[in-house]
């Protein structure tokens, strides 16, 4: 595994650190309505409250395009932190210059503040030099517990790991580790369960999949797509229609490299999108002209469950239908709650992530049970891709 430095390899007493944190969480009327961020975090800053760190939270929140902008403020989350660290949480109306220095100049060891949103700094997204520099000059130590923000190589998620010493925090150091043991060097058989809505927002995914696993399932709307390019007819149901070569290629590729594709062998089908809907199962063979494909039928899971039964390792990013919905969510509750079987019996690896991903698995009541559920969405889903992460990057020892 590639070596990242951690909290481990450092002595935080009495340090300015520079912590980048992900609290970009849903905020309505000054309250939060999804935690799960936030408290991810707090492990590290307790870690670093503990050893008498100097604690100085960076983050970014919406995109102000590099303007201040009252409603993008971080400040209503600062009493938020306080209540849910259990201590005081200061906060700087700005992330660099005069005012943030003397904030920072003023910190104790085992103090905690939250900066002002860095995005709006312009040179944030730019990564500029001279904005780097300025938030630079708070620290000592960089600490990146955001993995996802680390696609994108910005000011606070890359350009400081360039200038001070930089380690993973607690929570990057989960991810990294979880990521690992998912596709970078994982027990095989290894299974991936890929759904939502198109195949054009995942075709990098798929063509990157299908040469590093054993099995690909695919469902959701983007199977329409696969179904429809080998010749059957999927009646009203969601189809990229014209993406039917690149199906082909990708089928080709699997084929090549001794991948299975797991296609729905069955489907619900329903006239109306409603919750409710009256619905049908027929084989894939069989879809009428004025029905819509809303889920996988229950041939398709127990094709699926075969799968997970004899695979060692499972990467999970989409779900198999229209789970939103009932009575459309029954295949991806089923799955997600045998490979939650799985792992809690110690028989399989299981990473996921995504947003529809998570709240299908929170849905199913078993995200506590998967070996690590990821909410870092697009960072986690360009790493599926296969692609270099800029702020994992340069954190490599």
């Amino acid at each position: 595994m590639t070596v990242f430095k951690t909290l481990d390899d450092v002595d935080v007493a009495g340090k300015r650190i520079l912590l980048r944190v992900d609290l970009n969480v849903p905020m309505q009327d000054g309250k939060v309505g999804d935690t799960t961020r936030i408290e991810r975090i707090l492990p590290t800053i307790r870690e670093l409250v503990d050893k008498s760190g100097r604690v100085i939270l960076l983050a970014h929140f919406g995109r102000p395009k590099g303007k201040p902008n009252k409603e993008m403020s971080l400040e209503p989350l600062a009493p938020i932190l306080s209540e849910m660290l259990g201590q005081p949480v200061g906060f700087s109306d700005d992330c660099v210059g005069p005012v943030a220095e003397g904030i920072v100049s003023a910190l104790e060891d085992g103090n905690v503040v939250l900066m002002e949103n860095t995005r709006f700094y312009a040179g944030e997204e730019a990564n500029d030099e001279d904005f780097v520099t300025r938030l630079a000059a708070l620290g000592d130590i960089y600490v990146n517990d955001a993995f996802s923000a680390a696609h994108r190589a910005h000011a606070s998620t890359e350009g400081l790991a360039r200038h001070l010493p930089s380690y993973a925090g607690r929570t990057m150091q989960a991810e990294l580790e979880a990521l690992e043991k998912g596709l970078g060097a994982p027990e095989r058989p290894v299974v991936a369960v890929v759904g939502g809505a198109k195949v054009s927002t995942k075709i990098d995914l798929l063509q990157n999949l299908v040469g590093r696993v054993d099995a690909l399932v695919i469902g959701g709307g983007m199977a329409n797509t696969f179904l429809a390019a080998q010749g059957k007819h999927v009646g009203k149901s969601l189809c990229e229609h014209d993406l039917a070569d690149t199906a082909h290629r990708i089928l080709a590729a699997a084929k090549e490299s001794g991948c299975a594709i797991v296609l729905p062998v069955d489907a619900v089908v329903a006239r109306e999108f409603k919750a409710g809907a009256a619905s049908d199962i027929v084989p894939v063979d069989n879809v009428p002209e004025d029905g819509m494909i809303l889920d996988a039928g229950p041939e398709t899971v127990a094709a699926v469950a075969a799968w997970l039964d004899k695979a060692k390792t499972l990467v999970w990013n989409g779900p198999l239908g229209a789970f939103e919905i009932e009575p459309f969510d029954r295949a991806t509750m089923a799955a997600a709650r045998h490979a939650a079987e799985l792992t809690r019996s110690g028989k399989l690896v299981s990473v996921a992530g995504g947003g529809d991903t998570v709240a299908a698995l929170n849905q199913a009541g078993v995200a506590d049970d998967f070996t690590y559920v990821s909410t870092a969405g697009g960072a986690f889903l360009e790493w599926m891709e296969g692609k270099p992460l800029p702020g994992v990057e340069v954190l490599k020892a």
